[in-house]
């Protein structure tokens, strides 16, 4: 049973996955988003987390793309589970709250700066579903 559950946004631009480093707890490059909030959907999750992690900021154009399960980034001992949507950034995203760093990651960079569940899970997934480019 996943321990940690969380919506995560998956923006990409020019070829490019946005993603985020926070200021503690792990190094790791994560996804945009978080926790759910009691009675909230992962729509209202998305767009409350982005905000806070992103700035001022609209999350446009959602859609479903899968639940994933993997050793959670900063905790292996913590099985997160992410309900993952493709969306597109409306605004300029910025750092904010725990957020340390944004990093355009293009698919050729290191995937050792990737959390468990990006490496090993999502974005092995999305490749072989066409979403992301293949390994080049």
């Amino acid at each position: 049973m996943a321990e940690i559950y969380k919506a995560g946004l998956l923006h990409l631009k020019n070829g490019r996955v946005l993603l985020c480093r926070k200021k503690r707890d792990t190094s790791l490059l994560i996804l945009p988003g978080g926790k759910f909030e009691p009675g909230e959907t992962a729509e209202d999750c998305l767009q409350r987390e982005c905000r806070e992690e992103l700035g001022d900021v609209e999350i446009r154009s959602l859609q479903y793309l899968g639940d994933y399960e993997s050793p959670a980034a900063g905790n292996p001992e913590k099985i997160v589970k992410i309900a993952l949507y493709a969306g597109h950034v409306q605004g300029e995203p910025a750092a904010h709250s725990e957020i340390g760093e944004l990093v355009w990651f293009s698919l050729s960079d290191d995937p050792a700066q990737l959390a468990p569940s990006l490496r090993n899970v999502i974005f092995p997934d999305l490749r072989r579903r066409g979403i992301l480019p293949p390994e080049s």
